[in-house]
């Protein structure tokens, strides 16, 4: 059974995410959602912050975790390209591939890791004074199902890590692209 995001109410209290997977439902823990979305305005136009993002081989210059990506075989920002990005921490370093699924000059760029597990995405919405750049997290079924069976009984803590890192990762991304993108 692949996984599945749900919504569960009990009376009297918010909502709160769970998860259905192959092990049953279980609660994500720490995690008020698993999804992430946060938002800044850059004093430039929204052409030339998709050019900066889409450049997938400057990532590493602004986010805190990945320190490198390469398109894989030549490879650019379009829809169905897919390349290798290497992410840092201090107690691991890894590589990931992903799958770009939206590439709409001046407007979107998102790309998916490992083709459906996670999906991270940037939108560019034209405002008064320049541009208000939005970059969203979403952990996707596949990438539940993934988990539970990568690390078992461990999956829902490796999920709100995962979350976590999200929520201190995009405000870090969007400072540091800001920072490049308004310095002469």
């Amino acid at each position: 059974m692949a996984a599945q995001f749900l919504t569960h109410a009990i009376p009297g209290h918010e909502p709160f995410p769970v998860a259905a997977g192959d092990r049953g439902y279980w609660l994500v823990v720490g995690m008020p959602s698993l999804s992430y979305s946060e938002s800044v305005v850059i004093a430039r136009t929204p052409e030339a912050l998709y050019d900066m993002v889409s450049d997938v081989t400057r990532m590493g210059e602004w986010s805190p975790v990945c320190r490198a990506c390469w398109w894989d075989e030549g490879a650019g920002p379009r829809a169905g390209a897919w390349f290798t990005g290497r992410n840092e921490l201090p107690e691991r370093t890894w590589e990931t591939r992903s799958k770009v699924v939206a590439a709409e000059p001046g407007r979107e760029f998102a790309f998916q890791v490992r083709g459906d597990w996670v999906r991270w995405g940037y939108a560019f919405t034209p405002v008064d004074r320049g541009t208000r750049v939005t970059e969203s997290w979403e952990f996707l079924p596949a990438g539940i199902a993934g988990f539970e069976e990568r690390y078992g009984a461990d999956a829902q803590a490796q999920v709100a890590n995962r979350a976590q890192a999200a929520r201190t990762g995009i405000p870090a991304t969007l400072a540091a692209l800001k920072q490049a993108a308004e310095s002469p």
